[in-house]
């Protein structure tokens, strides 16, 4: 590793810094902080229940009218039609047009996962970027459709509340304990402020922010999506309102306290808001509505909003999968949408029925079911039956981040699991809803078998923080649930040690602690265990392994890894690998994965999980638009990096007006006496000293140094090892570039280009147009000009604020490099332009990965600021 670090570790060496501490560990501490804030909610929910018993809230849930229900099935469809109508909008706000039953189930998918696992690992804007990428969206437009959908929400939902509290901020007041005008002074400011910003971007207008840009929509949009967020809440808000018993509030009253609630649930980060919902719906409604009959209604609530739609969605992509031999073109495409968002629709649904056994170890089984159960099986059985399935639903949970990574490993977990849960579930309480939803997991697993190819080890894949705090949220909700069920039972050691049909707060007790250190000893081990995989610098051995797989392949770049600077990370077959380095906290990949096509999508799980075991965040530099969508299902972030120029030596002549200046600088050149020639690799130790002095000459004049990683160095070795173009005046070499190849005569290109001082002005463009002419006689079809760096970023006002930077870098960026001229240089070859990416795992900072890289290939800050 380089001795120059980046801006994060320079900031820890000059001394203790509490800023820097928090950037570096803050996933940890924001989940360390949801958990506690889910403590404290599981305290006031104890504490405001405390007449509470739950046979009242079974009463309760079982008094729960027909009619309610099928009101709040009504409502909940409105109220995901309404939702479907975000990502239309979206799609409409960035100017694009995909296909309705394509944007609906997305949609429809990404909100049943969000609603239900409501965490960043199984978050609807990872939905969406895996469905989308499929439709052609590119990783820009997506960003921009989930900031669109996701501050649309946070928007109209203060705007809801606000207007609500307004209109009945007196019948409000006294729920809360809040003086009236100042919950109408609060929401007045909340809704003057969305009006300022209404206005000011009523004609689409950019509003400056030092140095972001954002272009505000129009007033249309705004109103348009105000309606449809509007619509949403009051819809889902009905869903609970109609399972509430009748009762003196009004539903103007009860949407306030709803969009409250809801905003609460989603500032805590806790997984779809449990337990802070509930907290503020019962302290809201406590005193008007008896706390039994709300509980009972939260729990219908939860089921009908939340689980039945992430039900439905992968029933829906489950039909879609089983139709895979159905010929219709819009059967095809639906199908392979479905492939994109089954394993995470899996992962949720996994997740949720986990979390299902787990609480359902710590509820007593009704009184008629364990009559039946003691006619026909012994004690220990059933004993037995409920602490194994609270450790199953731990197992599912655990699974559950494996699907989402389409594990092999995870769907067998899953599978056996749900399998042994379900005899179970019917053997402890014969349980027939929960074993109903068993059943419907393992029918989605065999269905979708397929999808999960991936052959990995799941014991090696380390939790995150994010699904480490889901499991202490878990196992304190089960802690929560087994307090208030059996407060009436007073505790005592004794309790450990009864085995009865009837000791149910025994039972439940033993539950909790097997879940309790069974989680425990994930945990220790996901935060404890050592790397699985340490970089170091290649050997020989690979070196020559990956020289082998490189040469039957087509990307003439992927020679680089003949430098010997760069770690490899081969295939389990060793028919791939990538190549990488690593700079502060950054694992970087140089291009996309190369060799075998097959083993791409494993290379990138493999190297996102390594980085991530080593505590680094994981990057890919300079990829290509085909692994946008193997980086979205490991979880990464995409960003432009800039447009790679690629000539077609099949139609290259000199021929024809647009190559005229071209034709005249070859003429110059051959009049000034320049003479080209290509050294083959077995002839280059007779001009190797040359090449030397013409180098050396190059980095003094240019007062620079030797770059690495994406830039070849003038090492014997490494330019002897391929073909070497060269210019000669007066007999004596005074430009040269190495010609990297393949065996596949797809692609040349060049690495390695100097001049001596004194070369005729021209030789560089003499030099590209030889080269490329040597290269089509040789067969070659096409010729890598090398990456323009920013080009191509967009320039609309809806751009994304990454493009809006990089474009004016570009425009204005000059005095720090070439990065018009560069481009300006390679249009004279008239090639396509092909977009390159910078993938960032974690959501992290693109900006300290793109310095890393930058570092990287300077060798270090003395480098990178030296011209």
């Amino acid at each position: 590793m380089s001795g120059h670090g980046n801006l994060e570790e320079m900031e820890e060496t000059d001394g203790f810094s509490f800023r820097g501490l928090f950037r570096r560990y803050r996933t940890p501490l924001l989940a360390a902080a949801s958990l506690v804030v889910f403590c404290l909610v599981g305290y006031a929910i104890v504490q405001l229940t405390n007449e509470v018993r739950y046979d009242d809230v079974v009463g309760a849930l079982a008094a729960t009218r027909p009619s309610a229900i099928l009101l709040a099935l009504f409502f909940t469809a409105l109220s995901f039609l309404s939702l479907i109508f975000y990502d239309l909008n979206a799609i409409e706000y960035i100017g694009k047009k995909l296909p309705f039953p394509h944007v609906a189930l997305t949609a429809f998918s990404a909100y049943a996962v969000g609603n239900t696992a409501g965490f960043g690992a199984l978050s609807g804007g990872a939905i969406r970027y895996r469905a989308y990428t499929r439709l052609g969206l590119s990783p820009e437009d997506i960003g921009r459709i989930i900031a669109f959908v996701t501050l649309s929400f946070g928007l109209g939902l203060a705007g809801v509340a606000a207007i609500a509290l307004i209109v009945i901020a007196d019948e409000i007041g006294p729920l809360i304990g809040v003086s009236p005008f100042l919950l109408r002074l609060i929401a007045g400011s909340i809704v003057a402020i969305l009006g300022a910003v209404m206005i000011i971007g009523r004609d689409g207008r950019v509003l400056d922010l030092g140095p972001v840009a954002i272009r505000l929509p129009d007033s249309r949009t705004w109103s348009r999506q105000f309606l449809v967020t509007a619509f949403d809440i009051a819809a889902s808000a009905s869903v609970l309102y109609v399972l509430l018993p009748q009762t003196a509030i009004g539903w103007p009253v009860f949407l306030a306290v709803y969009a409250i609630a809801v905003g609460l649930g989603v500032l805590s980060h806790v997984p779809a808001g449990l337990g802070v919902f509930e907290t503020v719906i019962i302290a809201s409604l406590g005193s008007a509505v008896n706390i039994d009959a709300v509980l009972g209604s939260l729990v219908l609530y939860r089921l009908v909003y939340h689980v039945l739609p992430l039900l439905i969605a992968v029933l829906a992509v489950s039909a879609a999968e089983l139709r895979r031999f159905v010929d219709h073109p819009a059967a095809s495409s639906m199908r392979r949408i479905g492939g994109r968002l089954m394993p995470q629709l899996l992962s949720a649904l996994a997740l949720l029925l986990g979390v299902m056994l787990v609480f359902s170890s710590v509820t007593p089984t009704p009184d008629q079911n364990l009559e039946f159960l003691s006619n026909y099986l012994p004690l220990p059985m059933v004993e037995g039956a409920h602490f194994l399935s609270s450790l199953l639903g731990l197992a599912l949970v655990v699974a559950a981040r494996g699907l989402g990574q389409r594990l092999d490993g995870a769907w067998w977990v899953a599978v056996f699991s749900a399998l042994a849960a379900l005899t179970l579930s019917l053997l402890k309480a014969i349980a027939l809803v929960e074993a109903a939803f068993l059943a419907f997991l393992i029918f989605g697993l065999f269905v979708s078998r397929r999808l999960f190819t991936r052959q990995a080890s799941l014991l090696n894949q380390a939790l995150t923080a994010s699904w480490l705090m889901a499991i202490a949220v878990i196992v304190v909700g089960a802690v929560v649930i087994l307090l208030f069920v059996y407060r009436d039972v007073e505790y005592s050691n004794q309790l450990w040690w009864q085995f009865e049909f009837t000791a149910e707060a025994p039972r439940g007790l033993r539950a909790v602690l097997g879940i309790t250190i069974i989680s425990s000893a994930i945990a220790v081990f996901s935060l404890l265990r050592p790397a699985s995989f340490r970089p170091e610098q290649a050997t020989d051995e690979a070196l020559v392994r990956a020289v082998e797989i490189v040469m039957k392949q087509g990307n003439a770049d992927a020679n680089l890894v003949r430098m010997g600077d760069k770690s490899i990370m081969f295939s389990e077959n060793g028919d791939a690998f990538i190549m990488y380095g690593r700079q502060g906290r950054s694992w970087i990949a140089l291009f996309d994965p190369v060799g075998d096509h097959r083993a791409v999508q494993e290379l990138v799980w493999r190297f996102v999980e390594a980085a991530r075991a080593a505590g680094c965040r994981a990057v890919f530099y300079q990829i290509s638009p085909a692994l946008l969508s193997h980086c979205a299902d490991a979880g990464l972030r995409a960003f432009k990096l800039g447009e790679l120029a690629v000539a077609d030596l099949r139609t290259f002549e000199m021929k024809g007006g647009k190559w005229a200046n071209l034709r005249q600088t070859a003429s110059r050149a051959q009049r000034d006496g320049l003479e080209f020639a290509v050294v083959e690799p077995q002839d280059l130790s007779s001009v190797i000293d040359d090449l030397a002095a013409v180098s050396t000459a190059w980095l003094e004049h240019h007062n620079a140094k030797e770059k690495g990683f994406s830039l070849g160095a003038f090492d014997f070795d490494y330019v002897s090892s391929q073909p070497v173009g060269i210019l000669k005046k007066d007999g004596r070499i005074v430009a040269f570039a190495n010609i990297l190849v393949t065996e596949s005569r797809q692609e040349g290109t060049i690495d390695l280009m100097r001049f001596s001082p004194d070369a005729p002005k021209g030789s560089m463009d003499f030099l590209f147009v030889q080269i490329m002419e040597y290269l089509r006689e040789q067969g070659f079809t096409h010729f890598n000009l090398g990456m323009a760096p920013l080009s191509g970023m967009s320039k609309r006002e809806a751009a994304p604020v990454w493009d809006r930077i990089g474009s004016t870098v570009f425009e204005h960026g000059e005095r720090f490099y070439n990065f018009k001229g560069l481009r300006a240089f390679k249009s004279k070859f008239h090639p396509h332009w092909q977009p390159r990416y910078l993938a960032v795992s974690g959501g992290g900072n693109p900006m300290i990965a793109l310095m890393d890289a930058t570092f990287l290939i300077g060798g270090g800050l003395k480098g990178v600021v030296r011209k």
